[in-house]
């Protein structure tokens, strides 16, 4: 059997490995039309930035050391530009000397990853100063210029992953970057309240956010942009300009042969990574995933998954049995030294599905206060009728990555609300909190279900924009009152509540809030345990409503 694979980073690699690991009687040959194989993307940034030191730390393979490793021969700088499917052959172009050959295969595997998208304007023609992040020679060509024109603007399109890893790396290096996202929010993978966060905190740390916008015109001098105004009409000046506004898949040669092509744009596989074309396969940046939740199509071009992807249909391509068994899109990245990650659905995806939810804001510290602890932002998802996890998202300066990892793995295997606060996870002060924040997501959402039910500050904003009649009591300090409250709120502080509650009208929605939630619940018990019937606690407290407000004043 002679398997043929078309790329050679994460995914085509993976192929490779998995299938020589199964047997030794395979002949595997990929081609790359690329210099490099194997390298990490996502490393790119901090190599840029000075944290890695090398770029060869990001490429620690080549095609000598898989062929001694696996006995695969790996052609980098040859480009396949024809396959005939039913004859089981293609066309290899040698990019280097310009000749070409044919080959056949037995099998053959897509891996030919994905292209970055080049926006309107910016497409016009290749300018100087202009660079995307996507592989290694990417890397080089950055590198390179920033050493020899030592640049003291950069303008950065797109505020998604990349966008803001290579914002740090380079107000690292001194440089001043300003970014321009098309959307009303940053990390359109979260849920806006929650992206507000971080976008506060780039603004602290005085980068420009331009949002809701888009670059109009290009300043130019001998193909080097010098500076844009934007749809609203901000000028920008720049000596360098990154595009991070995501990336397409390469279906271009498999769409040839007729391979078909899903919903989200990328080839459209099987479980076991098959198309629909018989002995053909797809794999990694190129291939669409599918939820693991809902069940349907979804496109993740992430390390993580080519490689899962890759492994698989390198095993069942040798006669394994392995099947792909979907994903929840989880990820994280480093903004400073703030940690920010999610997994599962957002509201917006929740909604989509059809579920009914419970919104949880949780704010705790990391771990010990006494150690040092920082806080931590969790927001959480469950459904309302099942109880099971949906999703997670936080923000926090440590712990994100235990936290999210903790959830992802929750809702992998269904659980439930309640089973989060069972969990036996680690524990000492300078890790975590006796009572960790996954395990009291775990506690205030069950609690939320079944009895305290909670009210974001959406949905507070909303029901006062409605003149619904409501009755909020802000149980903390008069100097906190004083200093920041609610609109509309009455304040009796929590030690007074029980005595006071025969001033209240136990007839409307009545809406108990702390600054960050645990008092808030115990006022809410207080009252419902005194024959209120409705009552809610503003989930994260005073301090989520204040930043829910300033971001709807933001973004009217």
């Amino acid at each position: 059997m002679k398997i043929v694979i078309i790329g050679s980073v994460a995914s085509g690699t993976s192929v490779a490995a998995k299938a020589r690991r199964n047997t030794e009687e395979a002949e595997i040959t990929v081609y790359d039309q690329g210099k490099d194989i194997s390298y990490s993307v996502c490393g790119i940034p901090y190599q840029i930035g000075g944290e890695v030191a090398t770029i060869e730390e990001l490429t620690p393979r080549d095609s000598v050391w898989f062929k001694k490793r696996y006995n695969v021969d790996i052609y980098t700088e040859h480009k396949v530009t024809h396959v005939n499917a039913n004859e089981k052959t293609l066309l290899v172009e040698n990019k280097v000397t310009g000749e070409s050959k044919k080959d056949t295969y037995d099998v053959l595997v897509f891996a030919t990853g994905a292209t970055p998208i080049i926006p309107v304007p910016f497409d016009q023609k290749d300018y100087q100063n202009t660079f995307v992040v996507r592989n290694i020679q990417d890397d080089r060509d950055i590198t390179t210029f920033i050493a020899s024109k030592q640049p003291k603007k950069a303008l950065i399109i797109g505020g998604g992953f990349i966008g803001l890893e290579m914002t740090e790396q380079l107000e690292n290096l001194g440089i001043e970057v300003t970014v321009v996202q098309r959307g009303k929010h940053i990390m359109p993978q979260m849920d806006p309240d929650m992206a507000f966060r971080v976008e506060s905190y780039l603004r602290e740390k005085e980068i420009r956010l331009i949002l809701d916008d888009t670059v109009h015109a290009i300043v130019e001098t001998e193909k080097t942009i010098t500076g844009v105004t934007t749809t609203k009409g901000i000028e920008i000046e720049t000596d360098m300009v990154i595009l991070a506004t995501g990336v397409r898949p390469n279906t271009a040669l498999a769409e040839q042969i007729g391979v078909n092509i899903g919903e989200t744009g990328a080839i459209a596989v099987n479980h076991q990574m098959q198309t629909n074309i018989p002995d053909v396969y797809a794999v990694g940046d190129v291939a669409e995933s599918y939820s693991l939740l809902t069940n349907t199509p979804m496109y993740r071009p992430l390390g993580t998954t080519a490689n899962k992807m890759g492994r698989i249909a390198g095993d069942v391509i040798t006669g394994g049995n392995l099947e792909h068994r979907g994903i929840l899109g989880t990820g994280i990245f480093r903004i400073f030294d703030r940690h920010v990650g999610y997994t599962g659905m957002t509201e917006k995806d929740a909604a989509k599905a059809g579920y009914e939810i419970e919104v949880l804001f949780n704010i705790k510290p990391d771990h010990a206060e006494y150690m040092g602890g920082k806080e931590l932002t969790i927001k959480a998802l469950a459904d309302k009728k099942t109880g099971r996890i949906l999703g997670a998202q936080a923000i926090g300066q440590g712990g994100v990555d235990k936290r999210i990892d903790v959830i992802a793995t929750a809702i992998t295997f269904k659980a439930k609300a309640e089973d989060l606060f069972h969990l036996d996870l680690a524990y000492a002060p300078p890790f975590a909190t006796t009572k960790d924040p996954v395990l009291y997501t775990g506690m205030a959402l069950d609690n939320a279900l079944k009895s305290n039910p909670l009210m974001t500050p959406a949905d507070l904003v909303n029901r006062q924009r409605d003149d619904e009649a409501l009755q909020i009591i802000d149980t903390r300090s008069k100097k906190d009152f004083e200093k920041a409250h609610v609109k509309g709120a009455i304040h009796i502080p929590l030690a007074e509540l029980r005595e006071r509650s025969n001033e209240l009208d136990k007839s409307p929605t009545t809406i108990v809030y702390c600054n960050k939630g645990v008092t808030g619940n115990a006022a809410q018990n207080v009252l419902l345990n005194s024959g209120f019937k409705k009552v809610y606690n503003l989930s994260g407290g005073n301090k989520n409503y204040q930043s829910y407000i300033r971001m709807i004043g933001l973004k009217k």
